[in-house]
């Protein structure tokens, strides 16, 4: 697959996630496999104020290529701006969202609530087309509400805009991330488009990512929710694609080294205080499904300190494994 000048190694993306995907996070999935590891959605608006909490945001240059800065916004001029803004920094790839479903984005008519509004995804796609010399990539959902899916319409204008690659997430805004994503509408997408289009929502394995692949003809898959405390997800997901049924869950012993080395990342990423506190969201879904976990969150969340962080993990970590039924350390 390849979007513009760039072929992607594979046909697994990350998903853009607002909180999720910082650098520290986009680093540790690329490393395991993720072809695209998108920025956190950026307003438009907030960039040209430029906000320490924004600049976090932004790609750094030492990035692996190619690097996606996903921006939002509901005015043109200011996407546009916001646009050049980030390829002036270092962006490769930029991603409009008309895909976001939270209020307060839909409020300033931006994210999916766009899709209300065809003529403003017209003025919106070309103003950001025309003001920047990188691909540029747009993420929609199936439309605002049941009654209204118009993501085939909006495919033909973002093909006509001279977008290179579109992300359609299997369900309308309304429907939130509440019902089964359905693909049947991603797959009439596929049918009237000429360029990439990746399938979003609700694939959490290799074999899911095979069936929606099938169901939608799309090009590629991404992946957002699942990989949330499973970074190596992309790993497993890229094997089975590739018929190689050999890659397996990490052992409890690789996974504390992930877990350790992701938390040194976001110590250097925010700093130490606010390192420990954006690491407990990861830290509550890494211990998904294993022993104790309960337990394990309750206490995570009252720790303040990094060394006391750290070493509350590595001892977690070791307690699991000497218990026996669970994944042994390799």
């Amino acid at each position: 697959m390849k979007i513009g000048p760039y072929r992607l190694a594979n046909r697994v993306v990350l998903a853009p996630m607002a909180g999720i995907t910082d650098a520290p996070f986009r680093t540790l999935c690329r490393q395991f496999g993720a072809a695209l590891t998108p920025s956190e959605m950026v307003s438009a608006n907030a960039l040209l104020f430029g906000s320490v909490k924004t600049r976090r945001r932004l790609v750094d240059p030492s990035e692996p290529e190619p690097r996606v800065v996903q921006i939002s916004g509901a005015d043109p001029e200011q996407m546009a701006r916001a646009a050049q803004q980030n390829v002036d920094l270092g962006a490769q790839i930029i991603d409009i969202n008309m895909g976001c479903p939270a209020k307060k984005v839909c409020n300033k008519m931006a994210g999916s609530a766009l899709l209300k509004d065809e003529p403003r995804v017209v003025k919106i796609l070309g103003a950001v087309v025309a003001a920047v010399a990188v691909p540029v990539t747009l993420k929609i959902r199936t439309g605002w509400d049941l009654q209204h899916r118009n993501a085939v319409r909006i495919a033909r204008i973002a093909e006509d805009a001279g977008i290179h690659c579109l992300v359609v997430h299997g369900r309308t805004r309304a429907c939130g991330y509440r019902s089964p994503a359905e693909y049947q509408t991603i797959a009439s997408v596929k049918n009237v488009l000429q360029i990439p289009v990746i399938a979003n929502g609700d694939i959490s394995n290799a074999g899911q990512a095979l069936d929606v692949l099938r169901k939608t003809g799309a090009d590629g898959v991404m992946i957002g929710r699942a990989s949330l405390g499973k970074p190596w997800i992309f790993r497993s997901i890229v094997a089975g694609l590739g018929n190689d049924n050999s890659s397996s869950e990490p052992s409890l012993r690789q996974q504390q080294y992930i877990v350790l080395q992701h938390l040194q990342a976001m110590y250097a990423h925010y700093g130490e205080a606010h390192g420990v506190r954006v690491a407990r969201k990861h830290l509550a879904a890494y211990c998904r499904g294993l022993p104790r976990a309960a337990d394990f969150r309750r206490q995570v969340y009252t720790l303040i300190d990094a060394n006391a962080q750290q070493a509350f993990v590595r001892e977690y970590y070791e307690r699991l494994q000497r218990l026996p039924g669970v994944l042994q350390a390799a």
